[in-house]
Parts: C-alpha cells; sequence; structure tokens
C-alpha cells in the first residue's frame, strides 16, 4: 500500500530528486540544445531549456502557455515581465524554426522504433485528428473553420436529462491537427509528430494532402518493419489507396455502412459480411474507455475493396456484446487463424493511446491557450510544449519505475485503489513534478559550453 511521506523526509530528498529529474530533462533535449547553440545566442539556449522546466511547473488549461503567466514562473512575480520579454526574444528569433523540434521528435520515434522492434515486437504507428479551438479569436495568422468538439461534447445530454438541443455542428475559428504515436504492445508511447494546417488564406491546404505528405515521410523512415492504425476518419477508398501504392502494413477502422465485396462477389455493407455468422472464439478485452474487461466475440472473412479489386484484404469484426458497436477492422495482415485475427483486435484496442495523448495536450499542456498572433511564433511554443509531452512520455519508461514510485509517493500521494493502479499515472506524474520543482526550484541547471 502506498504510504505517505513526512515532511522532513520530503526536505531531505526532495533537493535530491529535483536535481536528478532537472539532469533527465537535460539529458533528453540535449542533443537538441546543442545543435540550436550552433545558431542562436547561449543565453537564448538557456531560456528555452528554463522554459521547458517552466512549462512543467505551470499546471493551468487556460493559460498554461500564455507568455506573461510563464515568464513570471520562468523569474519570479516582481521580474515577470522580463521574463516575458525573454520567451519572446526566444520565439521571435530569425535562427531557428519549429522544424528543429520536429526533426528531433522524429529522431526520438526512430530509437523507439528500434527498441520496440529488438524483441521482435509488432510496432505500432497510430494516427488522430483533433482540432485546436480558439473560438473568440479572430486576428491570429491561418485561423480556419474547424468542428467543435467542445460544443459536440456539451449537447450530448446525459441519461435523465431532457431538452437536447439540436441542429447541425457548431464551426468555430481554429487551427486543424493531426498527432502520431509509436508504440507496442506493451509499454508507453512515444510521441514522433504534431502537424498543424489551415484551410483558408494563403497557407490553405486540404486534409488529404496534409496526411499524405505525413505518409510518405513515415514510409521513407520505417518502411514495412511498422503497422498504421487509423479510426474512421481514414476510412475510404482514397486513402486506403494511399496506402497500399506506399506498400504500407495497416489496420482501419472502416465505416459499417461502407460497401465491400465478399467472397462470393456482392457488394454489400461491412455489417452485412458477417451477418448470420457466429462467432469464431469468445475472449475477455479490457474496454479503456471504461476501465472493465468485456467479453468480446471475434470472426473474421476475405473481402476486397471496390476499387481494388485485385488486392486482398481481411475484415476482422469485434463483438463487445449487447449494446456496444462492434469494430469493423480492415487489414492487409495475413490472417490465417483466430489468434491472428485477436492480435489485429488487440493492435486497434491501442489507438486509445492517442486519444488520452491528444486529450493531455488540451487540458494538461493547454495546447489551446497561447495567445500569439504571429504562426510562427505559435507553432514554436506548441512545438517546445509537445517536447515537454515527450519528455513526460519518456519518464514512463520501465527503467525509471523506482523513480517514478519515489516521486509520486513523496508528492503526489493518492489513497484511491484506482489512483494507485493505474498503469500509466500521467496526470500525477505532471503534477508531482509540478509540485516538486516548485517546492525546490532547479538552481543551476546544466550549462552548455
Amino acid at each position: 500500500m502506498e504510504k505517505h511521506t513526512p515532511l522532513s523526509e520530503k526536505g531531505q530528498d526532495g533537493r535530491q530528486q529535483s536535481e536528478v529529474l532537472a539532469d533527465l530533462c537535460y539529458r533528453f533535449v540535449r542533443p537538441l540544445l546543442e545543435k540550436l547553440y550552433t545558431k542562436l545566442d547561449r543565453r537564448l539556449v538557456q531560456t528555452m531549456l528554463n522554459l521547458i522546466i517552466v512549462i512543467v511547473i505551470h499546471r493551468h488549461r487556460n493559460h498554461g502557455l500564455l507568455l506573461s503567466e510563464l515568464g513570471g514562473y520562468l523569474l519570479n512575480g516582481e521580474r515577470a515581465p522580463a521574463g516575458t520579454k525573454r520567451i519572446h526574444n526566444l520565439l521571435r528569433h530569425p535562427g531557428w524554426e519549429a522544424q528543429a523540434i520536429s526533426d528531433y521528435l522524429w529522431q526520438q520515434a526512430d530509437q523507439a522504433v528500434e527498441q520496440r522492434l529488438s524483441p521482435q515486437d509488432d510496432v505500432y504507428v497510430i494516427w488522430d485528428e483533433s482540432v485546436i479551438e480558439k473560438s473568440e479569436s479572430l486576428k491570429p495568422e491561418r485561423l480556419c473553420a474547424v468542428r467543435s468538439s467542445k460544443a459536440r461534447r456539451l449537447k450530448r445530454i446525459k441519461p435523465g436529462y431532457y431538452n437536447p438541443p439540436g441542429g447541425r455542428p457548431i464551426f468555430v475559428p481554429g487551427f486543424n491537427w493531426l498527432q502520431v504515436l509509436v508504440t507496442g504492445m506493451r509499454g508507453a508511447p512515444a510521441l514522433a509528430h504534431l502537424h498543424y494546417w489551415t484551410t483558408r488564406g494563403e497557407a490553405q491546404t486540404t486534409k488529404r494532402q496534409e496526411e499524405h505528405r505525413v505518409l510518405q515521410q513515415i514510409t521513407k523512415r520505417w518502411g514495412r518493419t511498422v503497422i498504421h492504425i487509423w479510426d474512421r476518419g481514414f476510412a475510404g477508398a482514397p486513402w486506403l489507396g494511399l496506402a497500399l501504392l506506399y506498400q504500407v502494413r495497416f489496420i482501419v477502422r472502416w465505416q459499417k455502412g461502407y460497401n465491400l465485396l465478399a467472397a462470393d462477389g456482392r457488394l454489400l455493407k461491412a455489417w452485412q459480411c458477417t451477418r448470420g455468422k457466429r462467432s469464431m472464439d469468445h475472449r475477455l478485452i479490457y474496454d479503456a474507455v471504461r476501465r472493465r474487461e468485456r467479453k468480446t466475440g471475434i470472426v473474421y472473412v476475405p473481402v476486397w475493396v471496390h476499387d481494388f479489386p485485385d488486392v486482398p484484404l481481411t475484415l476482422v469484426v469485434s463483438r463487445p456484446g449487447k449494446g456496444r458497436t462492434p469494430w469493423y477492422l480492415i487489414t492487409n495482415e495475413p490472417i490465417r487463424t483466430v489468434a491472428d485475427a485477436w492480435r489485429i483486435v488487440l493492435a486497434y484496442n491501442r489507438r486509445w493511446q492517442v486519444e488520452v495523448s491528444i486529450r493531455y495536450s488540451k487540458s494538461e499542456l493547454a495546447f489551446e491557450s497561447p495567445r500569439l498572433l504571429k504562426w510562427d511564433r505559435r507553432e514554436k511554443l506548441l512545438a517546445i510544449a509537445a517536447l515537454v509531452q515527450a519528455f513526460l512520455f519518456s519518464l514512463l519508461d520501465a527503467k525509471f519505475e523506482l523513480l517514478r514510485i519515489r516521486l509520486l509517493r513523496a508528492w503526489c500521494h493518492r489513497t484511491g485503489k484506482r489512483n494507485r493502479s493505474m498503469a500509466v499515472p500521467l496526470y500525477r506524474l505532471r503534477l508531482a513534478l509540478s509540485s516538486l520543482w516548485l517546492a525546490f526550484r532547479p538552481l543551476v541547471l546544466p550549462r552548455l559550453n
């Protein structure tokens, strides 16, 4: 059972823990800082290192990335304007771009793929789309209309309540967003890429164009060593054609109303392909959304897409039980046995990690809070925040388990069984680290020579 650490013990070990974790942060970003050191003044590089620490400390969904708030934590309350100016000088400097951090995250993802390939496990590249909503903004560059997920969530009426609002979807100003994670069947994910685009103005583009570029980049780096996992937003012949063109391995959740060619040549909807077929096997599968195990059935059949009749695919249907929507999964992975089919279902079950990651970016790291008008400065700030998220993910590695246990026990003590048994205590980890660095601010962060 988790025991609360006395204040005296906190005072004895707090300073040492603070310096150890600050050193881990420095080691994580050191290759990037060394690269920037050749282009920027040493003081700007030091500001970036300090800013990473400050973003971890300052936890606020609405103000987490406001420069005025971060400036106060960077120096102190009395010198907040000076701290804000330092951050502003870093973001507006023309000597570096957000692409430098993006390239570094790709390098970290390369290492994550190599580590997960060493035991010959499958490596999954999980994609998901989202938006950054700026509902009350008009002046920032590259704003476009995005569908509000907040409004959609508020319109969802709980059982027992009444007068559900109707009407068409609500669109607000914002930016389109794509996030890519690297993960395996077990262990913590690694943040590989964050991508933003707009559908208006001089830089306007389309969703498929931007996703095509990311697919080209991933294929060039990892080829067929990884398996791509896509949700229903990627279902359809246009995107499937790109996947087949680049010969990538994939699992995509198909829309149940989309057509497929069955083995007898009939053109059927996805749900009709397995209608009347009994499940081949049953298992207890953990539902990450409801946090409970469900008895799940499985069935698979060979199918083809009408636009690509020469490419054999497999439709794997996961049936989670009465009242739950089945998963219709299309894959080009060879399915010869029921065990192979279960491997596809369990792989898609890992896609929940990217949902958690996007929620974490918005809620904990306040990706929707910046109030910067210039696009390049906003992109740099979000890239630094993404670097913070990648660092927090790195602390979930098994080799840091004892360090995490001590940190959580001393600085984020919880008595509930659910909090203690969480496999990935990401929110508690950030809270504990923030409390530690507030109490024992790292006195001297490592400096570059």
